[in-house]
C-alpha cells in the first residue's frame, strides 16, 4: 500500500504544468515513427528508378521493420535502467542520423543499411513516448489525452501517402527522408527544454543482459523474416522458412531460460504473472493482426474493385480512422471520469468481430457508402482497444517496470501486425489465384504475370483490360478480401474471449474513487501475482 501511495505521489509531483506542451513534443516524435513508412511507400518507384536494385526493393521496408522490432524491448529496458529522457533523446538522434544518411544514399545497398539505422532509432521512439506518458500522467488521468494519440495515427495513415507523393513530385525522393530532420529537431528541442522527469538512480551494480538481448533479437528477427518471406520470396514449406522457424523457436526458448536467471532481464518474466498484463499482450497481438491486415486490404479492394485512385489511398481509410479517433476520445474521457475500463475491451472486441464479418460480405456490387459504414464499425472496435491495452498493461506493473511493460506491449502489437499481413495475405493471394484459374483468366495479364502478387493493378491499368478479364479480376479480388476478412473475424473472436477475463483493477492516479477501503489489488501495484 505504501509503495503504491509513494508511486502515485511521485507521479503527481513530476507532472509539469505544461503537460500539453510535453505531449505535443511526444506526439511529433510518435508521428515521425508512424509517418515514415507511409511516406516512403509512395516514393519507392522513383527511388528504384534512380538507384536501381529492384530485386532488393522489399528490403528497404524489411530492414526498417526488423531493426524497429528487434530494438523495441531493448530501448524499454534501457529507459528503466538509465533514465527515460536521455534514452529517448538518443533514439531521436539515431533516427535523425538514419534519415539523413538514407537521403544521401547512392545505391540500394546503402539505402537498406541506412534504413536499418533509422529503424533502430524508431524502435525507441514509440516505446519512449508510451513509457514517458506512463511516467508523466497517472493511468486514471490518461484518458483525457487518448484522442491526441489516436489523432496522430489517423494523420499518419491519411496524410502519409499524400505528403509522400507531393514531396517526391516537387522536391525529389531524398526529401522523403530529409523531411524528418526539421520535425525531429523540433521534437528534440521541445523534449530537452520542457520534459522534466524525476532523476532515476542508475543501477550501478546492474549489468545489461547482453545474452538475453542477443537471443531475443535473433528470435524476433527470425519471426519477422518468416512472416515477410513466407509465401512471397520462399514457399511456406521451403528449407529457408523451416530453418528460420527452428532458429526462432530455439532462440526464444533460450531467451526464456536466460531471463529466468538474469539479474536485470531485458524482459522480466514476472510481469507476465499479472493476468491483466498477459491478457493485454494477447489482445494487443490480435488487434495488430486484424488492424494492419485491414489497412492493407481495404485500399486494395477499393482501388481494384471500386475504381478508387491509389494517390488517395489514405483518404479511403477515413471512415475507419475517424471512427477510431472519436471512440478512443470518448472511451478515454469515460475512463478518466469513472475509473472503469473493463467493458471497453469487451465492446471493442465485439465490434471488431462484427466489423470484420461485415467487410467479408463485400463483393463487386458493394457501394463506397456501404463499405465506409462497415469500416466505421471496425474503426469503433479499434478505438475501444488501441489505447486501453497500453493503459491497462502499464497499470498492471510497478513504476520501475514501466519501460519494459510499454516495450513488451508495443512488441506484441508489432509481431501481431507482421503475422496478420503474412497470414491474411497468403489467404488472400491463394484465393485470388484460385478464382482467376477457375474463371480461366490466369495468365492473361490480370494475375498470371505476377502470381505471387496477383492484386497489384490500379484503376488505370484495369480500364485497359478486356471487359471479361477485368470482371474476372475484380471478382477474384472481392473473393480474396472475403476470405481474408473472414479469417480476421475468426481471429478477432479470440480477442473478444480474452477480454472477458480482464479484471477491473483500480487505476493509479488522481481522481481515483475513495470509497473502496480495501488494500489495492496486488496487480495494480505490480506485485507480480496472478489476479
Amino acid at each position: 500500500m505504501a509503495q503504491m501511495e509513494k508511486s502515485t505521489g511521485a507521479e503527481k509531483e513530476v507532472r509539469p504544468r505544461s503537460v500539453r506542451v510535453v505531449l505535443m513534443a511526444l506526439m511529433i516524435a510518435m508521428l515521425l515513427a508512424m509517418l515514415d513508412n507511409m511516406i516512403i511507400g509512395t516514393a519507392m518507384p522513383t527511388i528504384v528508378g534512380e538507384l536501381g536494385g529492384l530485386a532488393h526493393l522489399s528490403w528497404v521496408v524489411t530492414a526498417y521493420t526488423l531493426a524497429t522490432a528487434a530494438s523495441t524491448p531493448i530501448w524499454g529496458k534501457l529507459g528503466d535502467m538509465y533514465g527515460r529522457k536521455g534514452v529517448f533523446l538518443t533514439s531521436i538522434v539515431i533516427f535523425l542520423i538514419g534519415s539523413a544518411l538514407s537521403g544521401m544514399a547512392q545505391d540500394m545497398s546503402q539505402l537498406i543499411g541506412f534504413r536499418a539505422v533509422q529503424g533502430l532509432g524508431a524502435g525507441g521512439l514509440m516505446v519512449g513516448v508510451m513509457a514517458i506518458i506512463g511516467d508523466l500522467i497517472p493511468p486514471r488521468e490518461r484518458g483525457k489525452y487518448q484522442g491526441m494519440m489516436a489523432g496522430v495515427m489517423a494523420v499518419a495513415m491519411i496524410g502519409g501517402p499524400l505528403v509522400g507523393g507531393s514531396i517526391t513530385d516537387h522536391w525529389g525522393w531524398r526529401w522523403s527522408f530529409y523531411i524528418n530532420l526539421p520535425l525531429g529537431a523540433v521534437a528534440l528541442a521541445m523534449v530537452t527544454a520542457v520534459l522534466h522527469l524525476p532523476k532515476k538512480e542508475r543501477r550501478r551494480d546492474a549489468r545489461i543482459d547482453y545474452l538475453g538481448a542477443a537471443l531475443l533479437t535473433v528470435g524476433i528477427t527470425s519471426i519477422v523474416l518468416v512472416t515477410t518471406w513466407g509465401g512471397t520470396e520462399y514457399d511456406w514449406d521451403s528449407a529457408v522458412i523451416m530453418e528460420l522457424i527452428a532458429l526462432g523457436v530455439a532462440a526464444l526458448v533460450g531467451f526464456v531460460f536466460v531471463e529466468r536467471r538474469a539479474a536485470e532481464p531485458i524482459m522480466p518474466l514476472h510481469i507476465f504473472r499479472s493476468r491483466n498484463f498477459t491478457l493485454m499482450s494477447v489482445i494487443g497481438f490480435l488487434t495488430g493482426f486484424v488492424m494492419f491486415g485491414a489497412v492493407l486490404f481495404l485500399p486494395l479492394y477499393q482501388q481494384s474493385v471500386q475504381g478508387a485512385s491509389a494517390t488517395n489511398s489514405g483518404l479511403l481509410l477515413l471512415p475507419m480512422l475517424l471512427s477510431m479517433m472519436v471512440v478512443s476520445l470518448v472511451a478515454g474521457r469515460i475512463t478518466t471520469d469513472t475509473g472503469r475500463y473493463r467493458i471497453f475491451p469487451i465492446i471493442g472486441g465485439a465490434l471488431m468481430v462484427i466489423g470484420l464479418f461485415l467487410l467479408a460480405q463485400m463483393d463487386t456490387d458493394t457501394t463506397r457508402l456501404t463499405s465506409g459504414l462497415y469500416m466505421a464499425v471496425l474503426g469503433a472496435g479499434m478505438g475501444f482497444l488501441m489505447q486501453i491495452t497500453m493503459l491497462v498493461a502499464q497499470n498492471s506493473v510497478e513504476m520501475k517496470d514501466m519501460g519494459v511493460a510499454s516495450s513488451s506491449t508495443t512488441l506484441f502489437r508489432t509481431l501481431g501486425s507482421s503475422f496478420g499481413v503474412a497470414i491474411m495475405g497468403a489467404v488472400f493471394n491463394n484465393r485470388v489465384l484460385d478464382t482467376m484459374a477457375e474463371r480461366g483468366a490466369a495468365g492473361t495479364g490480370a494475375g498470371g504475370a505476377a502470381p505471387d502478387q496477383p492484386a497489384q493493378l490500379d484503376a488505370a491499368s484495369l480500364a485497359e483490360l478486356p471487359a471479361a478479364v477485368r470482371e474476372a479480376y475484380q471478382y477474384a479480388v472481392s473473393s480474396g478480401t472475403h476470405s481474408a476478412f473472414l479469417l480476421g473475424s475468426a481471429i478477432a473472436v479470440l480477442g473478444l474471449v480474452a477480454a472477458f477475463f480482464v479484471k477491473e483493477v483500480p487505476l493509479r492516479g488522481a481522481g481515483a474513487p475513495a470509497a473502496p477501503a480495501a488494500p489495492p489489488v496486488p496487480e495494480a501495484a505490480g506485485a507480480g501475482k496472478t489476479a
